[in-house]
C-alpha cells in the first residue's frame, strides 16, 4: 500500500465527522445523525482541499460555522469541533457549553492539547455546570493541509524569516523547531509510519530531525502509542525514508521563474489551498478548482507552457471529433435510409450517444476551464516577457555567468519590479564570481526601476559570507561577525545554491539517499531512528534502498520541487513513492519579501516599498 497523505487524512477527516464511529465500505457511518460542525480558520484550511459542502452533507452536517461567528442555539443535535488547541479557542468552547448552544459536543483539536488547556476546559465547563454536554475530546494529529496524494503543508507563515532572523534567540528558534516537528509528528501519526530520519549536519535540518526523532522516541514508549506497524526492526524496505532540508540548501529554486504549468500558475496567478480565481472571457471573475479531480492538470502539470497549450488544442479537435461522431449516429447522417428494419441498431445507437453526453460534458468543462486559464496566463507572459526571464535564469545556473547586455536589457525592460529583484537575486546566486562592477551596474538599474534591493543586499551578503567561511580554516570561524552564526545552512558553501545541471540538487540528493548507497555527497548526512537502540543509530539494514520517501523542506517549499520530486519518482524502475512537503508553500515574490524582511532586519538596501506590479 503506497503511502497516500490525501487519503489517508481524508479517511481521519471523515471519521471525526461521524463522531468518530468507525465508517462502513460507503465512507459514512451506519446510522444517520444530524449534526453540526464548527471550524476555526487553521481547521477551514485543512478540510478546504479535502472535503466539499456535499460530502458534508453526506456525512449528516447539516449546518457548518466559523468558532467565532456568533451562533443561534439548535437544540437536539450534535456538534462536531474541529479547531486549534488554543486558549481562544478554549474559551469559546466554554463560553458556548455553558449556554447550551447544542446537544452535545464532540470535541477535536488538530494536534494534542496541552495539560493546562485540558485543565482549564475541564475546570471551566465544571463551575457552569455543563461539563455533561462534551460528548468525548479527540487529540486528530491534523494539523497540515493536503494538497494531493503526496503534497502538503504545514500552513506556517513565515519560518524563513523566523529562523534567520539575526536578533533571534535561542528560546524562539526552539519554539519554531517544536512547532515544526509537532506538524511533521501530525503527519507521521497520519500515515502510521515510523520514518528513518535523514538530514545535513548542522543548521534548522539538524534541530528538527533529532528533536523529531526524540518526540517519536518518547512516543513509542507511551501506552497509547499510535504508530503499530509491529516490532522495532522491521526492515528497512518497508519504511520510509524521511529527508528533511532548509531552504538555504538550495536558495535559487525559492525565487527562479519557471515555465511549466503547474509553477506557473501558482507563482502568476496565486494558486492557494488548489483555487484560483482568473478574469472569465466574458468579463467577471471565474473561480476553479485545479486537483486531482481534474485529469488535465494531473497529466500536464509537469509540461512547459507551450506544450499545454498545443495540448488544450488537440483535447478540443477529439473533444469536436467525438461530438460529430455521436451527432453522426444518432442524426442517421451515416447516408443509409432510415427503414424500422434496423430498429434495435438505432435505439442502441441512441442510449450510447445517450450514455456519453455527460462524459462529453465534463470533457468540454475541463477544456474551456484551461483555455481561460492558459489566456489569462499568455497574457501575462506577454505583458511581463516571463518566458525570457525563465529563459535567462536557466541559462545563468547551467553557464555562471550572463553577458552583460542581456543581463542589463532585461532589468531594464518589461516586467514587474518584482519579476526584476528575482532575476536580479538569480544573477548572484549563479555567478561564479563577483564582478564588482557589474553588481554595480545592476544595483543602479534596479535603483532606476525604484525596486527596494534589500533582499539583493541580503543574498549579496549570504554570498560573501558564504566565500569567507569557504576559505577561513575552522579555527578562525569563531571570529566571523555574530549574525553569521545564525545563518546555519550557510557553511555548506556556495555549491549548493546552484543547480547547474538541471536536475535540482534536491532531487539528486533524495535520489542519492533513497538508494542508500555510499555516496560522497551524502556520506556526511546524520541518520536517525527512532525505533533503534540511541547506540545503534548508524547501523547498516539502515541503509535501503527505500521504496517510499518523505522529503521536508523548512522555511518554504514550492511546486517546482514538488514537480521535479515528482518526475524522480515516476522515473525510477519499479516506481518508488515521494512524498514533498514544507513548513508553507510559497511563490517566488513571497520568498524574495521574505529575503527583504531579513535585509530589512539587517538595515540593508534601500526603503522603497517593493509592491509586485
Amino acid at each position: 500500500m503506497a503511502l497516500n497523505l490525501r487519503q489517508k487524512q481524508t479517511e481521519c477527516i471523515t471519521r471525526m465527522l461521524n463522531l468518530n464511529q468507525p465508517v462502513n465500505a460507503t465512507g459514512t457511518a451506519n446510522e444517520e445523525v444530524y449534526k453540526i460542525l464548527i471550524y476555526d480558520k487553521f481547521c477551514q484550511n485543512i478540510l478546504s482541499p479535502l472535503i466539499r459542502v456535499k460530502d458534508l452533507r453526506k456525512h449528516g452536517v447539516t449546518l457548518y460555522f466559523l468558532i467565532d461567528k456568533d451562533r443561534k442555539p439548535v437544540h437536539d443535535v450534535p456538534a462536531v469541533y474541529f479547531v486549534q488547541p488554543n486558549q481562544a479557542n478554549i474559551q469559546r468552547i466554554m463560553a458556548d457549553t455553558s449556554r447550551s448552544l447544542y446537544d452535545s459536543f464532540h470535541l477535536n483539536f488538530s494536534s494534542s492539547i496541552p495539560r493546562p488547556l485540558l485543565e482549564d476546559l475541564a475546570s471551566g465547563t465544571l463551575s457552569s455546570d455543563s461539563i455533561q454536554r462534551i460528548s468525548k475530546v479527540h487529540d486528530q494529529y491534523l494539523e497540515f493541509v493536503t494538497l494531493e496524494d503526496g503534497l502538503f503543508s504545514l500552513a506556517q507563515k513565515s519560518t524563513y524569516v523566523q529562523l534567520n532572523d539575526p536578533s533571534a534567540g535561542d528560546r524562539e528558534i526552539e519554539e519554531i523547531v517544536e512547532r515544526i516537528v509537532s506538524g511533521l509528528f501530525c503527519v507521521l501519526a497520519t500515515l502510521a509510519v515510523v520514518p528513518i530520519i535523514r538530514c545535513p549536519r548542522g543548521g534548522p535540518a539538524e534541530m528538527v530531525a533529532s528533536a523529531l526523532d526524540q518526540r517519536l522516541r518518547d512516543h513509542l514508549l507511551s501506552k497509547n502509542n499510535l504508530f503499530t506497524e509491529g516490532g522495532s526492526f522491521v526492515s528497512s524496505f518497508q519504511r520510509p525514508i524521511l529527508c528533511i532540508f532548509d531552504r538555504n540548501f538550495e536558495l535559487a529554486v525559492g525565487i527562479q521563474h519557471d515555465f511549466r504549468y503547474r509553477p506557473l500558475v501558482h507563482d502568476v496567478l496565486g494558486l492557494r489551498l488548489n483555487r484560483l480565481s482568473v478574469q472569465g472571457e466574458k468579463g467577471g471573475m471565474k473561480s476553479y478548482e485545479l486537483d486531482s479531480s481534474d485529469p488535465f492538470w494531473v497529466a500536464n502539470g509537469s509540461l512547459e507552457f507551450p506544450e499545454v497549450a498545443v495540448e488544450i488544442e488537440t483535447q478540443l479537435n477529439k473533444y469536436k471529433k467525438d461530438v460529430d461522431e455521436v451527432n453522426r449516429r444518432t442524426g442517421g447522417t451515416d447516408g443509409a435510409e432510415f427503414d424500422g428494419t434496423d430498429l434495435t441498431g438505432n435505439t442502441k445507437h441512441l442510449m450510447n450517444a445517450v450514455n456519453s453526453l455527460p462524459e462529453l460534458t465534463e470533457r468540454k468543462q475541463v477544456i474551456d476551464k484551461h483555455t481561460n486559464i492558459a489566456t489569462v496566463l499568455l497574457g501575462e507572459i506577454k505583458e511581463r516577457l516571463l518566458d525570457s526571464y525563465a529563459k535567462r535564469e536557466n541559462d545563468m545556473l547551467v553557464r555562471g555567468s550572463i553577458d552583460r547586455n542581456e543581463l542589463l536589457g532585461l532589468l531594464k525592460g518589461k516586467g514587474t519590479k518584482m519579476d526584476k529583484l528575482r532575476f536580479a537575486i538569480m544573477y548572484l546566486i549563479s555567478s561564479e564570481s563577483i564582478n564588482q562592477s557589474e553588481v554595480e551596474s545592476v544595483e543602479a538599474a534596479l535603483r532606476e526601476s525604484e525596486v527596494d534591493t534589500s533582499a539583493f543586499q541580503y543574498v549579496k551578503k549570504l554570498k560573501s559570507l558564504n566565500a569567507s567561511m569557504a576559505s577561513a580554516n575552522s579555527a578562525s570561524r569563531n571570529n566571523i561577525v555574530d549574525w553569521a552564526e545564525k545563518i546555519y545552512a550557510v557553511t555548506a558553501g556556495v555549491k549548493n545554491l546552484l543547480s547547474s545541471d538541471r536536475q535540482l540538487a534536491l532531487t539528486r540528493t533524495v535520489e542519492l539517499l533513497m538508494e542508500g548507497k555510499p555516496n560522497p555527497e551524502i556520506d556526511g548526512y546524520l541518520v536517525f531512528d527512532p525505533r533503534a537502540p540511541k547506540s545503534s543509530s548508524g547501523s547498516s539494514h539502515l541503509r535501503g534502498p527505500f521504496k517510499e520517501a518523505i522529503v521536508f523542506m523548512i522555511g518554504g517549499g514550492n511546486y517546482v520541487e514538488y514537480g521535479s520530486l515528482q518526475e524522480l519518482a515516476q522515473r525510477q524502475q519499479p516506481v518508488k513513492h515521494v512524498i514533498y512537503g514544507t513548513t508553507e508553500i510559497l511563490t517566488g515574490a513571497e520568498f524574495v519579501e521574505q529575503l527583504a524582511l531579513l535585509g530589512h532586519k539587517m538595515g540593508l538596501g534601500t526603503n522603497v516599498a517593493t509592491s509586485s506590479h
